[in-house]
């Protein structure tokens, strides 16, 4: 793969932040926390890694990307829209009645979408399904699938991590897929080591067979160069740990379980745009009048709160 250039995907996952922030505002629902943090390594994915068309959803050998943990799609929107499988004017319409963007990913309503999850800890079994026929056709496509921390306590993932590098063997491998571990260590009710540690997770997907990789998952050259690795592995799947932070760039959402599944009030969404762009608010007045797009976007959710 290319060396990534590292400058423009963190514009990408910075303009993708701000899209989320907006989405649940005006949902007025959803999950910010988790969608934040995964969006750095679904940014590399689709702009710097992803074989795929947006004008061919369908297109056979076309990699996949599977959310399995469905409930951070905002970000998984984002992505998709920024890469054209829809126009960004959509975002808004985030949990409408109607609305293909649903707040669980549906494959049915909305093209280019792999796999209906949310309903926790399925999401590996499908992509272990996926690789499977992939391999079992020819294809030369691959399978990411991206788990989060709380959901890996579920029992299937344990099985599905079994049985994944055994798979195939030994003439049709499952080194077409690689497992992301969103490792934000915050789950709905608190912190994973709390409810149920997941430690020592390195070792334990080494146990069963797995190459393990750790990484920074907000580090965009990290994560590519691990996809790298990933890639380059023959015989068995890749699990790489991406150590992220839940509500990554907002201040007041990083780390707080609070935000796992909370939205912004317009009020909060003005300021957490404002922390992911970097702008104080003594210099926020100046910046909007350099910047149409952010104050059109300052305008809309300032109508949004007096609603």
């Amino acid at each position: 793969m290319a060396q990534p250039d590292v400058v423009q995907l963190e514009a990408i996952a910075t303009a993708c932040r701000v899209q989320i922030i907006r989405m649940l505002a005006h949902a007025g629902s959803g999950h910010p926390g988790g969608s934040l943090s995964v969006i750095d390594i679904l940014t590399t994915l689709f702009f710097n890694r992803l074989r795929v068309d947006p004008r061919r959803p369908d297109w056979p050998d076309r990699d996949r990307a599977v959310l399995s943990k469905g409930h951070c799609v905002p970000a998984l929107y984002a992505v998709m829209a920024r890469a054209g499988f829809f126009a960004e004017s959509r975002l808004i319409t985030l949990r409408k009645l109607g609305s293909p963007l649903q707040g669980h990913p549906d494959r049915v309503a909305l093209p280019g979408i792999e796999a209906a999850t949310g309903s926790l800890g399925q999401g590996l079994s499908i992509s272990i399904g996926m690789a499977l026929g992939l391999r079992l056709a020819g294809s030369p496509a691959r399978v990411y699938c991206i788990l989060g921390d709380g959901e890996t306590q579920e029992g299937q993932v344990w099985e599905a991590a079994m049985s994944a590098p055994k798979l195939g063997q030994p003439t049709h491998p499952l080194d077409n897929l690689c497992v992301i571990l969103d490792y934000n260590r915050i789950q709905l009710d608190g912190l994973v080591k709390k409810i149920m540690d997941l430690e020592p997770v390195v070792e334990k997907w080494r146990a069963f067979g797995w190459p393990v990789l750790e990484i920074d998952g907000h580090d965009v050259a990290q994560i590519d160069k691990a996809l790298d690795q990933a890639e380059a592995t023959r015989g068995k799947p890749t699990f790489i740990v991406a150590h992220t932070v839940k509500g990554k760039g907002v201040s007041f959402m990083e780390n707080d379980p609070e935000w796992h599944g909370k939205a912004p009030k317009p009020a909060e969404a003005i300021r957490a745009i404002r922390e992911i762009l970097g702008v104080s608010e003594a210099a926020w007045p100046d910046y909007l009048k350099t910047d149409r797009s952010t104050a059109e976007l300052a305008a809309e959710l300032g109508r949004l709160e007096k609603k």
